[in-house]
């Protein structure tokens, strides 16, 4: 398997078919990077545990630094039709990136990245990679070793902030710690007063706002917890 690294070349020109709003929409490549600084990660498949857990997650939570330090986009790759990456990104809450479907695996033949994945059934699929393309040319590209199976040691969000700017810091998290079986958590609709810290606004998991801020019956039990910045 011949890994390329293509720094300083164009992209490939390719033209995506999207589903949007329910209308199939084509997207091309000089709409997606011309005139623009755009971050691309791409990733075997939609769904997968180290996609879904870490890679895409990473960039999601790091999209306001890379814009922060001129980034217009950050685009999600993937040989998957669009129904699937548009479900994906719905699952992930990925509002911060772009997903585009290279169904036929054009864009990803065309960078050279291009693997046969038939020992798990996926048939041929993007190896894992991330890049730095600013009005469609390639700056830098960070591509996982070629090794068996699936690393994941380069193409994360951090390195790719760092190569951008490496005094830009982390983004700031917020921790709730509470016990076992704690019933602000089970139950979030008790408590559905919005908390600030820092910049990150925290928000129940599941519910809708009460017509009331207490239950009718019973009082909630006293309990200590802390929230910390990182």
């Amino acid at each position: 398997m011949a890994l390329e690294n293509r720094e300083g070349q164009k992209v490939p020109t390719v033209t995506f078919r999207t589903r949007q709003n329910d209308e199939w929409v084509n997207v091309t490549t000089d709409e997606l990077f011309n005139g623009k600084s755009v971050v691309v990660f791409s990733l075997p498949g939609a769904f997968t545990p180290t996609c879904s857990a870490t890679h895409l997650p990473g960039y999601n939570e790091y999209a306001g630094l890379f814009k922060q330090n001129g980034i217009d986009d950050i685009i999600c790759m993937s040989v998957n039709d669009t129904f699937v990456m548009n479900a994906w990104a719905v699952n992930q809450e990925a509002e911060n990136i772009t997903v585009i479907p290279d169904g036929n695996g054009e864009f990803t033949e065309g960078m050279g990245m291009l693997v046969g994945k038939e020992d798990l059934g996926f048939g041929k699929r993007s190896w894992r990679y991330s890049m730095l393309v600013k009005d469609g040319t390639i700056e830098k590209m960070f591509i996982e070793p070629d090794v068996p199976g699936d690393p994941f040691e380069v193409s994360d969000a951090e390195t790719m902030l760092n190569y951008i700017n490496d005094k830009a810091g982390k983004p700031r998290r917020a921790f709730l710690f509470s016990k076992p079986g704690c019933p602000i958590v089970l139950r979030p609709e008790i408590c559905w007063t919005p908390m600030v810290l820092a910049t990150k606004r925290l928000r129940p998991v599941a519910g809708s706002p009460p017509k009331r801020s207490m239950p009718s019956q019973g009082r909630v039990p006293r309990l200590k917890y802390s929230l910390m910045a990182a």
